[in-house]
């Protein structure tokens, strides 16, 4: 496109509001507007001069602060409603039948919804980082292109304007003065005394300070460009680990997010507080019943040993021991293991007897084992239990068949085939706890003996090399805040007429009374002439001398 050329003979790019050199305005909607629009220094932004191409109206699309506005509303509202119910992280399962059944079960029509909708696992959900990268291209975008433009206005800014830049300042004084070349000189002294920068040209003077406030908001989107960046970065493996794992005394298994790793857990321990150690704890062990002193879990980390293949838990390295409590997590190449979370007398085996009904007599003793059940007991020669079915949280029948809402034995029962000398077809007995179900009368029954428990301790393991990249957007962030919140960028222009006559006009971004504080010093000061605020007040000045094009 074509440049604009001004009456002072400059080439302004096309789209210029107000001449690069003098300030005359270029367009008629700036010719016939009595304040001019300072934002940008009426410098030519590219999302207000090219429109036809589709690389123009994609620019356009995000340099648009409206647009901006409602991609921050559409992600601030997701968000909100993604904390409505838990997220995925925080069920009790693992499958994603189970993880939609739950939603149902607890949360109803919503939770079917909720869980459709991809609201449980929001924060990895293709929509949600499509909006986490539709806020960041808009934040880069507008920067660009208003950030550009500005920063080459400013830095080309003339000294001396044009008498029609200064009649549309917001603040606009004109008048004659006794001596004109000495109000110049002691405006420019009290400037300096006002830690002003100076600079002079041809009878002209510009005042100018703060202008590295100017580049506040453009700091601003720079920290949260960084800021959104970590929070991508968290999508990718290796960048951010959040696992958790329920790890039962004796048990050994590998760490969720940790590969190579395993870790057994030894012991847990949990000390109470008892009623004669303090009277604070006393009064509330009587209000509350028990309360928790320590929590700790005594563990061992073990790594795969070296050349082995994953997965090779037979080969593992000892690495060390570790008492985790709360507060004092397992640290481990960068990893964290946290204590949150126990579940006490969890079982872990059931003894039974296989006894004769009628004699009640014995035939031998067999040990279920809860978590790795064996799938025949023998007792003797011709005398065995085999394990047809096995339902760790027993939770009644579904069709005719009996069911398990987890893996975790909180509610164990079993289908046992009993084979004894007398009985060698075998009989069928239903066993669960407190309850024994039989099809056809039988003469032998699993009769319960004992049960052994075990506690289990819940661990977190977390890994975060995105913090660092956080802090730094969160850091550059607040200085822009700061930068552009508690500075302001002040103009001063202060002009020679026609014999003893004194032009004054002054702009500033924010803070108009520190301005007009300022002027009130140096026209005092300098004798000069008075000065209006035309915010939306119609000027009462005479119209200026020369041309006001």
């Amino acid at each position: 496109m074509s440049k604009i050329r001004c009456q002072c003979g400059h080439e302004n790019p096309f789209g210029t509001v107000l001449c690069e050199r003098c300030g005359r305005p270029q367009t008629e909607e700036a010719k016939k507007s009595k304040l001019i629009d300072m934002r940008y220094e009426g410098s030519a932004r590219r999302s207000q001069t090219y429109k036809k191409s589709i690389i123009d109206k994609v620019w356009n699309f995000f340099s648009s602060v409206k647009i901006g506005v409602s991609i921050i509303i559409a992600v601030l509202t997701t968000s909100a409603i993604g904390t409505l119910f838990p997220q995925k992280l925080f069920v009790p399962v693992v499958r994603e039948v189970d993880i939609a059944a739950y939603y149902e079960k607890y949360y109803g029509t919503a939770g079917v919804l909720y869980y459709k909708l991809g609201f449980y696992d929001m924060y990895n959900s293709w929509w949600f980082i499509t909006l986490i990268g539709m806020l960041g291209i808009s934040i880069i975008v507008a920067s660009i292109d208003r950030v550009v433009p500005l920063y080459k206005s400013l830095k080309k800014q003339r000294t001396k304007r044009h008498v029609s830049f200064l009649r549309r300042q917001r603040i606009y004084g004109f008048g004659s003065v006794e001596d004109a070349d000495g109000s110049m000189a002691k405006a420019e002294e009290k400037l300096k005394a006002l830690r002003y920068n100076i600079k002079a040209e041809d009878g002209a003077l510009l005042a100018e300070k703060g202008r590295f406030s100017r580049w506040g908001p453009y700091v601003n989107h720079t920290g949260l460009i960084i800021f959104l960046l970590g929070v991508l970065l968290r999508g990718l493996p290796g960048f951010y680990v959040d696992e958790t794992l329920w790890l039962r005394e004796g048990e050994t298994r590998s760490l969720p997010g940790a590969p190579g790793y395993y870790l057994k857990n030894n012991e847990f321990i949990i000390d109470t507080y008892s009623k004669g150690e303090d009277e604070v704890f006393g009064e509330a062990i009587d209000r509350v019943g028990t309360i928790v002193k320590n929590y700790q879990s005594d563990v061992t980390l073990y790594k795969e040993a070296e050349g082995g293949l994953p997965g090779q838990s037979e080969q593992l390295e000892f690495v060390k021991d570790y008492s985790i409590i709360v507060n004092k997590p397992l640290n481990f190449d960068g990893y964290n293991v946290f204590q949150m979370d126990y579940r006490l007398d969890e079982l872990k085996s059931m003894t039974f007897s296989l006894t004769e009904k009628a004699s009640d007599t014995s035939l031998g003793e067999f040990t279920v084992d809860l978590i790795n059940p064996e799938s025949i007991y023998r007792l003797g020669e011709d005398t065995y239990v085999e394990l047809k079915d096995f339902y760790p949280d027993y939770d009644g029948t579904e069709d005719g068949k009996p069911k398990s809402k987890s893996p975790v034995p909180n509610n164990p029962a079993f289908i046992f085939k009993m084979v004894t000398p007398d009985k060698p077809a075998g009989e069928m007995s239903f066993v669960a706890i407190r309850s024994t179900l039989e099809t056809e009368p039988n003469d032998y029954k699993a009769k319960f003996v004992s049960a052994e428990t075990r506690d289990t301790t819940g661990l977190v393991i977390r890994k975060d090399k995105t913090l660092y990249i956080l802090l730094v957007g969160g850091i550059i962030f607040m200085i822009g805040v700061a930068q552009g919140s508690y500075w302001n960028h002040r103009r001063i222009w202060i002009q020679e007429g026609e014999g003893n006559e004194l032009f004054l006009a002054g702009h500033t971004n924010k803070n108009w009374f520190g301005l007009k504080e300022d002027l009130d010093k140096v026209k005092d000061f300098a004798n000069l002439p008075l000065y209006e605020d035309r915010q939306d007040t119609e000027s009462s000045m005479d119209e200026v001398k020369g041309d006001n094009s």
